[in-house]
């Protein structure tokens, strides 16, 4: 029915308390229209570096996921139950989804209309959110999941492997096997309860759970409670050798693929987690989770190391020739302080992870009976492109020499413009203050300013972004 003409002053008082009632959370129906004072969420939340990715309007603050993967059929499904707070009076909502089918969605205990578009899973609860309001979706999903090629930044996702499967990528990876506010921005916690066919592992991050068995299927669990960016978190499946045990009182979880050599190069590089992490806390401060870990798989598609939360994943090229690799472990281990706890606010600060990992790799060198870090400092001046900025490098250098050498420079820098104290002070200062948190480079330099109580954005300048060597401190 539409009515026509002017409305009494009845009506227009009426429409106001409506409006009011829906922004305070009073009403319980009649508020999914803009003309309630609800309007959609955002479709992406507007990093330019990653297009299409995140989503606007709610705050997610858990993940409770459980799937069921067949490696003989390539088919997951899955159920995930994701608990967010409106930040906005909402109509409807985008999460971000690749591949799969859904098959229903819920919001609260009532059904929700959905619909697919390009990797976006949009969701109309039947009442409008609130600002501020709590809200539970549930989404089932089931099909055959994929990878996604992002071009200059490679491919990531959900690959199958000869054995099992893992989801692993950076940027992209999360969306092809759970849906997901997929934007580092909007950091959660986590519970995964994933279902595999008897004898294969089942691997991903935090604490593990009880395991249980059925009809020939094992139930893997696992728990992160401390806040993840969607990035960093992975799922492995297939034929490993898992070794658990404890480190500092918390649990240890480091797994090397059956198929690689049981006491080779990769093995031995991640039995020195524990030390190497002793060595980092020693320098950054306390470690930030509340387990440890890495998992090296054999797939040769795999041609990085990524720094996935408290159980860092390696791909076999580190450990060619079976020779150990320590430097990358401390690499993947030092941003679970720089990138995991301490997490961009944008990609376009990435050199806030990679720097300070890179520089890590220095330090443990020098610790390990290596190379003085000013002696590598020395060796990568001389040979840094400085037309490169490692701040706003552009998207498809996002992971160029630049944000990671030229940011491990900077960091040196600094550590030589205000001396040893000083310098450890601040990284303390940093991942304790921003833990669990979200940063950028202007909020380093206006922390390091504070600590130093000194000028050191002419400093950051030059060494980051500057199109001529810097004068050396």
């Amino acid at each position: 029915m539409v009515r026509t003409g002017r409305r009494s002053a009845g009506s227009r008082l009426a429409a106001v308390v409506a409006v009011l009632a829906c922004a305070i959370g009073l009403a319980a129906t009649g508020c999914t229209g803009d003309r309630d004072g609800f309007r959609p969420g955002t479709a992406d939340i507007g990093d330019p570096y990653v297009p299409g990715h995140g989503n606007g309007g709610y705050d997610v603050g858990h993940y409770g996921l459980d799937v069921r993967y067949d490696p003989s059929t390539d088919r997951l499904t899955g159920r995930a139950v994701i608990t967010a707070t409106a930040t906005q009076g909402l109509s409807r909502f985008n999460l971000d989804l690749v591949g799969l089918e859904v098959r229903a969605v819920s919001v609260g205990d009532a059904p929700a209309e959905h619909r697919r578009g390009d990797g976006e899973l949009v969701v109309t609860p039947r009442d409008g959110l609130p600002r501020g309001r709590q809200f539970t979706v549930t989404v089932e999903y089931a099909g055959v999941p994929t990878a996604v090629d992002d071009g200059a930044l490679g491919s990531g996702g959900f690959l199958h492997t000869a054995d099992g499967a893992v989801a692993l990528g950076q940027p992209d990876s999360a969306a092809t096997w759970f849906p997901v506010n997929d934007h580092p921005s909007d950091k959660a916690t986590y519970d995964l309860a994933v279902t595999v066919p008897d004898g294969l592992a089942a691997l991903s991050n935090g604490v593990p759970g009880p395991k249980s068995s059925a009809d020939g299927w094992t139930t893997w669990r696992w728990s992160e409670r401390a806040l993840m960016a969607s990035y960093l978190s992975t799922l492995v499946i297939g034929d490993y050798r898992v070794v658990t045990g404890t480190h500092a009182g918390r649990p240890m979880v480091t797994a090397v693929a059956a198929s690689l050599p049981a006491t080779g190069g990769a093995a031995t590089s991640l039995a020195r987690t524990g030390a190497i992490v002793d060595f980092l806390a020693s320098r950054f401060g306390p470690y930030p989770f509340d387990s440890y870990g890495g998992i090296v798989i054999a797939d040769d598609r795999i041609g990085y190391a990524l720094e996935t939360q408290s159980r860092p994943v390696y791909g076999p090229g580190f450990f060619a020739d079976d020779r150990p690799n320590p430097s990358v472990v401390a690499h993947e281990l030092a941003h679970q302080w720089f990138g995991d706890s301490v997490s961009l606010t944008r990609w376009s600060d990435i050199w806030l992870n990679e720097g300070f990992a890179s520089y890590a790799e220095w330090l443990w060198e020098e610790h390990d009976g290596g190379r003085a870090a000013q002696r590598n400092f020395e060796i990568q001046y001389a040979a840094t492109d400085w037309t490169q900025p490692s701040v706003e490098p552009g998207r498809e250098q996002m992971f160029g020499s630049a944000v990671y050498k030229r940011g491990a420079l900077a960091v040196h820098a600094l550590r030589r413009t205000v001396g040893d104290d000083l310098f450890f002070r601040i990284l303390r200062t940093w991942t304790t203050e921003r833990a669990a948190g979200n940063a950028t480079t202007a909020d380093l330099v206006a922390l390091a300013e504070r600590v130093a109580e000194r000028q050191l954005r002419p400093l950051f300048d030059a060494w980051l972004v500057g199109g001529s060597a810097p004068t050396l401190p």
